[in-house]
């Protein structure tokens, strides 16, 4: 009984720490609003990946622990970077680094064998891509999305730390990555020049390198004391070293500085003693760092390892802690997302908590202030690492009035008056109004022309809500007709406060441009529940095309069909995913919206990826049984980075079958199926 009870605990903490950080997500990714702080957000992803640890079957397909983003930057070129520029998965105690060792271990079916590490300092600054050609300097970006960033050339050659041209013998093509970022005296003497010039000064030197950068006019980047760290390379047309740590001497030998102290740690001690000794010298590094960095050395280990969506597999940050400060709470706000997600955020007497000014705080949800009995007019402990917005830790009890009464959670939506339910096993509490809800409605417009999903340079959320507010867009496909409807004097969007002809054909271009769009993107773009960037992905590269894809999720309206069963064999989606996209598609107005969709846009088929001439782009593998020369995790890897479809099934789709050793029903599945199936060896042969 005890471990039922255990898991009936997991799964309810599961479900509350997904549906906490997909919302998070939403509002730092899509809206560039976070409520939380990065502390806040690292400490409830690191314990949703204990959970998937602790308890494998409650894995879900969408873990937030993959998404990786970062805000736009109006008015500069997109880039699609060759290689994605992702983000690092985070370690916060001694036991997550040794775990990192070990996961690395396992993965690569290493033992006992000796792990080298190098460990540099985590530099709070502004991720940004070189690109060399000819050893000169022919582009620079930021990090944008992971898969696209901004042109941010012009900007970045005034910066000093940036070489123009390389030094020594370097590739023809050499793409290194770094971090924009400027010294702790460069950023108060900044700040003092701003005030007395009267103009806003910088809540922090991460912020102030940002948008130093972000200038649209050069001269203002110029004028400002930026530098630039070199420590990870993208694309390159040679290999420059074979170790992480000859690549850190490579790079300086090519011009590039180097943030230091650094060190090549041979075991897990020397990796500890290595954090605690940067943590405590801290303040007399001259610019902020947040923690250190690990990677693992070997390039060939590197290599094998790859990626996961959102991070490399051989690197980890290991965070300092966050800074705390105490402050009165002065109201609870309830704020409802695209999904009717009703979501308690606390007003709070601004603080300056680590040299920023903090005035806002999630509470996650109803359990949360019940656990910690937060009530208005307390006074809480709160921290930051990094964020403007700060989690609340606790409350200080001792300081609280007699008389405090507790929250109330609304049991009706305060934007649409509709009914808040509870649904059993859910942690959120949601408005029933659905798309009668203006809140939702404008959530789901907001997260369609987001980053990630259309892209619509122009359309941010100032800008939604009175499209939506004065009628002029309503549903998705509105925002497809605007030019038109300005044409017939519906819009008259030049006639608006703030707008002209110039501005109003700027943004007609951008959607525009967007009229064609890939499948993966168009179905990220829905807003469909538990459906992010990867399990979009995933199922474009399963249905191919838009007709395909809403012919096969029609026909999976009926459970007992080949079509559900058919998506139930798309690796990482299951039932409760599916059926959050099967029910997506019975609802009427949902349909109503993709119909009109169809008719103003062109859904581009989806691409498979191909890895050079790899003779398995496109096709659909299983795996089962024990496999000898890899673990089964390296092997799907391998097999998706080749452009691959991997299966969690076998179906009459699958193309092939590898069985290892002791594979059972699987295999006999695709016998019975008429499947090719492949030994180990043979399915090597066949990628090499």
């Amino acid at each position: 009984m005890a471990s039922l009870f255990d898991h009936q605990d997991a799964k309810k903490r599961h479900a509350e720490l997904v549906k906490a950080i997909r919302h998070h997500d939403a509002l730092y990714y899509q809206k560039d609003a976070p409520e939380i702080s990065d502390a806040d957000y690292d400490a409830l992803r690191g314990e949703l990946e204990v959970l998937e640890a602790k308890y494998p079957d409650l894995v879900t397909p969408e873990s937030p622990t993959r998404k990786v983003g970062a805000e736009a930057a109006s008015g500069f070129k997109k880039v699609r970077h060759a290689v994605p520029m992702l983000s690092l998965s985070n370690a916060f105690e001694d036991q997550d680094v040794l775990d990192f060792i070990e996961r690395v271990r396992n993965f690569l079916n290493l033992k006992n064998a000796a792990i080298s590490v190098v460990a540099e300092p985590k530099i709070d600054g502004l991720s940004c891509s070189l690109r060399y050609e000819g050893g000169k300097l022919a582009m620079a970006a930021t990090r944008g999305d992971g898969a696209e960033g901004e042109d941010i050339t012009a900007n970045i050659r005034t910066v000093k730390d940036v070489p123009h041209i390389l030094k020594g013998d370097p590739p023809d093509i050499l793409e290194v990555r770094g971090e924009i970022y400027m010294r702790r005296d460069e950023f108060a003497a900044l700040n003092a020049a701003q005030e007395k010039a009267g103009k806003p000064v910088f809540a922090n030197p991460r912020n102030a390198a940002a948008g130093s950068v972000r200038q649209l006019d050069p001269k203002i980047s110029a004028a400002r004391p930026l530098h630039f760290f070199g420590y990870a390379l993208g694309a390159s047309s040679a290999p420059i070293a074979d170790s992480q740590w000859d690549i850190r001497k490579k790079l300086k030998s090519y011009g590039f500085a180097e943030a230091e102290p650094s060190q090549l740690c041979e075991t897990a001690e020397d990796i500890l003693a290595y954090y605690r000794k940067v943590m405590e010298g801290r303040a007399e590094i001259p610019y902020d760092i947040d923690g250190v960095v690990y990677k693992v050395n070997r390039i060939d280990w590197q290599e094998r390892l790859g990626f996961v969506s959102r991070a490399p597999r051989w690197a980890i940050a290991h965070k300092f802690p966050a800074q705390q400060a105490v402050t009165a709470l002065k109201d609870i706000v309830i704020q409802v997302g695209r999904t009717g997600t009703l979501t308690p955020v606390a007003d709070l007497e601004p603080v300056t908590v680590g040299g920023v000014v903090v005035s806002r705080a999630t509470l996650h949800n109803e359990d949360e202030i019940v656990r910690k009995d937060v009530r208005v007019g307390d006074h809480v402990i709160v921290q930051r690492a990094g964020d403007v917005i700060p989690q609340i830790v606790g409350v200080v009890m001792d300081k609280r009035k007699s008389g405090a009464k507790k929250f109330v959670f609304p049991d009706t939506c305060p934007v649409c008056g509709s009914k808040a339910v509870r649904e059993e096993g859910e942690v959120a509490r949601r408005c029933t109004g659905g798309l009668i809800c203006g809140a939702q409605a404008v959530e789901r417009l907001k997260h369609f022309v987001s980053r990630n999903a259309f892209d619509i340079e122009g359309l941010g959320d100032k800008i939604i809500n009175e499209f939506w507010t004065e009628g002029l867009v309503r549903t998705p496909g509105d925002i497809f007709r605007l030019a038109e409807n300005d044409a017939k004097g519906i819009a008259q969007l030049k006639n608006r406060e703030g707008w002209g002809a110039q501005s109003v054909k700027k943004l007609f271009d951008a959607i525009e441009a967007r009229r064609t769009i890939g499948l993966e993107r168009f179905i990220y773009a829905l807003g469909i529940p538990q459906v992010g960037e990867a399990t979009a992905k995933k199922l474009a590269a399963n249905y191919a095309s838009f007709d395909n894809w809403v012919a096969a999720m029609t026909r999976a309206q009926d459970r007992e069909s080949e079509a559900w069963t058919e998506l139930l064999t798309i690796e990482d989606i299951g039932p409760s995913v599916a059926g959050d996209v099967v029910d997506f598609f019975a609802e009427a107005h949902n349909r109503e919206v993709l119909q009109d969709l169809g008719s103003v846009l062109t859904i581009a088929p989806y691409v498979v990826p191909r890895a050079g001439s790899s003779p398995v782009a496109g096709k659909t593998v299983v795996f089962t049984g024990t496999l000898s020369q890899m673990t089964r995790g390296e092997a799907k890897a391998r097999a998706e980075a080749l452009g691959a479809k991997v299966a969690g099934s076998v179906s009459k789709k699958t193309d092939y079958v590898i069985a290892g050793e002791d594979a059972g029903s699987k295999l006999k599945n695709a016998r019975e199926l008429g499947v090719a199936v492949l030994s180990e060896k043979e399915w090597l042969d066949l990628i090499a």
